[in-house]
């Protein structure tokens, strides 16, 4: 009989797991490395999660934020700016900078053809889109939810690319808050 999965350690791993892509890298990612890294075995890692895909994915979905909860709440523009400046400077130190990183290089590689993360991806930015879209409907002014919340998406995602790959933080910083007070004015 098979031993039951200990929750704990899987949860432990797959926080570590982000932090290592964060670090290493998604493109060479192999099981060997990360498993010592972890101080486990690439055996025990497929153990918990079957494939090398399927560990990457349940460890990205531990880094979705509740983005409906987050937008919740916000009477009217002003606030939503607020809101909006609030989750783009969350996403640039600590946790949410490891975040970004990490979603970025698997946004990244599910350009590719058959990539194992197009469905996370996919699900990931309708789950963003979706979020703000919502909280935009309620906006008087705005008249396509959908189209607005992918331009201030897309936008600070590649505004957040722009400010990791460079390191130019004023720049990057000024970019956001025009691009969230110009749409949401």
């Amino acid at each position: 009989m098979a031993r039951p999965l200990d929750h704990a350690k899987r949860a432990e791993l797959l926080a570590a797991v982000v932090r290592y892509i964060a670090d290493h890298g998604l493109a060479d990612l192999s099981l060997r490395p990360l498993a010592a890294e972890l101080g486990t075995s690439s055996r025990m890692l497929i153990y918990y999660f079957t494939t090398k895909e399927e560990l990457l994915v349940q460890a990205l979905a531990t880094q979705r934020p509740t983005l409906t909860a987050f937008f919740a709440g916000s009477a009217d523009a002003a606030e939503l700016r607020d809101r909006l400046w609030d989750f783009y400077t969350a996403n640039t130190s600590g946790e949410g900078r490891t975040s970004v990183k990490v979603m970025l290089q698997v946004l990244g590689a599910a350009c590719a053809s058959h990539s194992p993360y197009t469905d996370y991806a996919t699900s990931a930015i309708a789950a963003f889109v979706s979020a703000l879209a919502g909280r935009l409907r309620g906006l008087a002014f705005i008249d396509d939810p959908e189209v607005i919340a992918t331009l201030l998406i897309s936008g600070l995602r590649g505004i957040l690319q722009d400010r990791l790959i460079t390191g130019d933080v004023e720049r990057t910083d000024r970019a956001a808050r025009r691009l969230i007070d110009q749409i949401l004015s």
